[in-house]
């Protein structure tokens, strides 16, 4: 960083007020953020002296692109200079939020929070408020909606009942506004908006807004809105949060569970779920749990999927016996969905059920599904259920995995599909080391030295390197006995791949 001083910053500032005024807007952007960096190493006086001045000829410039920039520059010199001066910025502010020009205004308002944050209380309810206002019933719709995200701020720094009078009316108005855009500002902002206003207002007035959003004629608004169910709920006083949530907001949600536009189901089924903590046993049970059904059989993939992702947070408040009865079924169907991204979500689900589920229930429903990924047609999913192979052996242990487990992959050394014999050294790899050394010289150890001969060299190489990776799990004997020889076989394949795993494996394992 540069001293505080014109010294080093006002040799920039000529070239910077230069690129600020160009027409193109990445560059003019890039200037902007350079001036703003540059204010900061003036000193107060030097700031006053020289920067100021250039702020004010870019508000007054003749081109757009000049006004435009000059709205970026307003928040950083405010706080530091005389109170005269200070004056003499806002009357600038004022006037580029009054322009002709709707850029301008766009520009102007994009800024209006930043520069509410720096300018006294006073003046921000004298001067800056109604410029708010006079942005919130713009015209063009391109600067109302920026004036929600100016509502953010300014409510954050006013008393509750300046709030109620100055920015709660302009808030409602915004959420019924003619332009769907603005709208959707509002529901995008909606959480922030919340929580500027605090719970007191927010259970008194924003409860039908956000309702009104939820039922909006857009889908855009609606899917908007949906996305912050769940943030919008937490922030409702908690002494009546549940009564407000089943009696307006819950009614809503089961309409939009069945709405005719995906996208709008999907934003739901990403944040329902987390309404159950906030609801508690008996509602969840009575008014979520069918919701739930029914979006887990929903024909849109999206929708399945979010809901599958966020299952963790039902368990936590019904308890797993409850979701085994009620949504188990869908869950086991859904483990054969065609999209293979449902299936992965399922797999990803499935060690966090096994633990709540415990061993005994998880053989007898859900063991079959685990062992039957690891055949499946797609990589990824084969890949993501190994991986979940360790995760249940990590949970159920050694003595489970010789019994249940390990007998299955080793099935696989033998299947005719050669992906599936290398499924089998997939899991070997990463179930060694949870299985321990006994295990894996006695059961696992000769089943990868038995594929050394196979007719694919695919398969060949990953022996070489399964047995590099596991070879840290056994002593030095079992190494030179058993394992090497392996390697030094494979050292001999005509395959030139095969040559170089099983080189990089003697080399790694300090055999050569």
């Amino acid at each position: 960083m540069c001293p505080r001083s014109s010294t080093s910053a006002r040799p920039f500032q000529a070239p910077l007020e230069s690129l600020a005024t160009v027409e193109e807007t990445v560059v003019r952007d890039k200037a902007v953020e350079s001036l703003r960096q540059l204010a900061e190493q003036h000193s107060n006086r030097d700031l006053e002296t020289y920067f100021v001045p250039l702020v004010k000829r870019l508000s007054a410039g003749d081109w757009f692109t000049t006004r435009t920039s000059a709205c970026g520059l307003f928040a950083v010199c405010y706080p530091r200079v005389s109170n005269a001066v200070r004056a003499e910025l806002r009357q600038h502010f004022r006037n580029l939020c009054g322009d002709d020009t709707p850029m301008v205004r766009r520009a102007a308002a994009s800024k209006l929070g930043e520069f509410a944050k720096a300018v006294e209380h006073e003046h921000l309810k004298q001067d800056l408020v109604p410029l708010f206002h006079s942005l919130a019933n713009d015209e063009q719709d391109s600067v109302r909606l920026l004036a929600v995200e100016a509502c953010v701020s300014i409510a954050n720094v006013l008393q509750n009942d300046e709030k109620q009078r100055l920015v709660l009316p302009t808030l409602k108005q915004a959420s019924e506004d003619k332009s769907w855009r603005v709208r959707y500002m509002v529901a995008d902002k909606f959480s922030e908006l919340q929580a500027a206003l605090g719970p007191e207002l927010s259970s008194r007035e924003l409860v039908p807004a956000f309702c009104s959003l939820l039922k909006d004629a857009e889908a855009e608004v609606r899917a908007a809105a949906a996305a912050k169910v769940k943030d919008f709920c937490s922030q409702l006083p908690a002494d009546t949060r549940q009564q407000m949530i089943l009696t307006q907001v819950l009614p809503q949600v089961k309409e939009l569970a069945a709405d005719p536009n995906q996208h709008v189901k999907s934003a739901l089924a990403g944040v329902v779920m987390g309404l159950a903590p906030l609801l508690g046993r008996d509602a969840t049970m009575e008014h979520l749990l069918p919701l739930f059904l029914t979006q887990l059989k929903d024909e849109c993939p999206e929708v399945r999927l979010n809901v599958i992702s966020n299952l963790d947070a039902v368990n936590e408040v019904i308890g797993v016996k409850n979701v085994s009865k009620n949504l188990l079924p869908a869950i086991v169907e859904l483990a054969e969905d065609s999209k293979w991204r449902i299936r992965l979500a399922i797999i990803e689900y499935m060690p966090s059920l096994a633990a709540q589920v415990g061993v005994e229930f998880f053989d007898e429903k859900l063991s079959a599904l685990c062992m039957g990924w690891l055949t499946d047609h797609v990589y990824a999913i084969r890949e993501a259920a190994t991986n979940n192979l360790k995760a249940l052996v990590e949970k159920f242990g050694a003595e489970w995995a010789q019994q249940t487990v390990i007998p299955r992959v080793l099935q696989l050394a033998r299947d005719q599909n050669y992906l599936h014999r290398m499924t089998c050294l997939f899991c070997v790899n990463i179930m060694a080391p949870v299985c321990g050394r006994e295990l894996t010289t006695k059961l696992l150890l000769p089943t990868v030295s038995s594929l050394v001969s196979d007719p694919v060299a695919n398969v060949r190489f990953n022996v070489a390197k399964t047995l590099q990776k596991i070879g840290t799990v056994f002593d030095q004997k079992v190494v030179e006995a058993q394992v090497q020889p392996v390697l030094e076989r494979l050292l001999q394949d005509p395959d030139n791949d095969v040559k170089f795993f099983a080189s990089e494996a003697l080399e790694g394992l300090r055999l050569q």
